[in-house]
């Protein structure tokens, strides 16, 4: 995986469950509200498919992040709550005269994908219910669950890194059983004595000419260092730059990195799910060098967050999530104590 730095660059389906009302908007302004709707669509498209909740969110998930990062060349209708997008050419057949065509008789004559998950005689790439049916269909072919799931997700997708990662977002909701898992803490325990600021951009010399593509938290060593989020362990071990570090994957698509550690915690493997606030390790001073190499500079956490835009990871400043992340613990722990 490479990581870069941003300043460098049909009827019966219908009858099998209650439908959840038609959404009139992409961004609820309720995010409980916004969540409860797409549990509903889960939920039913479950029924309809066979395949869980979970895996349903998590193909969600990753097609929504993927969205995001490319607004442009997958730009979402206003009409629809979830974050699938296939191009009108998939939908009705790229040798379909008419892009537009809902009818899914003609669909299937042009070699098109699109498919009636809501039972109205329609193929509509504007209905959530049909948008996600299309895809859980296609995914299901192969089986509904382990390896069978993971081949359906590369027929779809034909790509490895899209099968990486939603069966990691399928494992992470499996593992809490719930979509709400928004929830961050500041990587360092409140009651701990710390101090940073913004170093995003600046230069590093040892390993060649390279920039800081992190924000260093100094601390004590052996202070613990904590899961910033909901996640997977994607990666432990050793690394020359950053030492002994932890990369953790979150349902965002962002790849959380902690380095320069004195240790990890005794139990910790990659694979892990992680919750905020987890104890993942302890600030060191390690790195620079060969595996074991300690010492090279003051004890801290260098703290990296890595946004997958699908192909390449580009680095981004993470101070502004930092500072928000303290502030909002801060004011917990105010509010808990009056």
């Amino acid at each position: 995986m490479r990581r870069l730095s941003c300043a460098v660059l049909a009827g019966c389906v219908a009858a099998a469950s209650p439908l959840p009302a038609a959404s009139s908007s992409a961004a609820p302004q309720d995010p409980e509200a916004h969540n409860r709707k797409l549990q509903e669509l889960y939920d039913h498209i479950a029924v309809l498919t066979g395949l869980t909740w979970q895996s349903i969110a998590a193909i969600d998930r990753y097609e929504t992040m993927l969205s995001r990062a490319h607004p442009k060349t997958r730009p979402l209708s206003e009409q629809t709550s979830v974050g699938i997008y296939i191009s009108p050419e998939r939908w009705a057949g790229y040798l379909n005269p008419d892009p537009g065509d809902g009818n899914p008789s003609s669909i299937r004559v042009f070699g098109g994908i699109g498919q009636d998950g809501s039972g109205d005689g329609r193929a509509d790439r504007e209905n959530d219910i049909d948008l996600l049916y299309t895809v859980a269909e296609r995914v299901r072919s192969q089986g509904s669950s382990g390896d069978d799931f993971a081949i359906g997700l590369w027929e779809y997708y034909q790509n490895t890194r899209a099968v990486q990662r939603i069966v990691q977002f399928n494992r992470i909701y499996s593992s809490f059983n719930r979509l709400d898992l928004s929830d961050h803490v500041f990587p360092l325990p409140q009651n701990s004595v710390y101090a940073y600021r913004s170093t995003w951009g600046n230069s590093r010399g040892w390993g060649g000419a390279r920039i800081h593509e992190g924000t260093d938290i100094f601390a004590r060593h052996g202070v613990p260092v904590r899961s910033t989020s909901y996640g997977i362990v994607e990666v432990k071990g050793w690394n020359p730059f950053g030492g002994w570090r932890v990369g953790i994957r979150d349902l965002d698509n962002l790849y959380h990195y902690y380095a320069h550690l004195s240790g990890f915690e005794k139990n910790l493997k990659i694979g892990d799910i992680v919750r905020p606030g987890q104890t993942i390790g302890w600030v060191g001073n390690s790195g620079y060098g060969r595996p074991g190499t300690q010492g090279k500079f003051p004890p801290h956490l260098h703290y990296g967050v890595y946004r997958d835009r699908g192909l390449v990871e580009w680095a981004f400043d993470p101070y502004p999530l930092l500072k928000r992340w303290e502030r909002a613990e801060q004011r917990a722990k105010r509010v808990h104590t009056d």
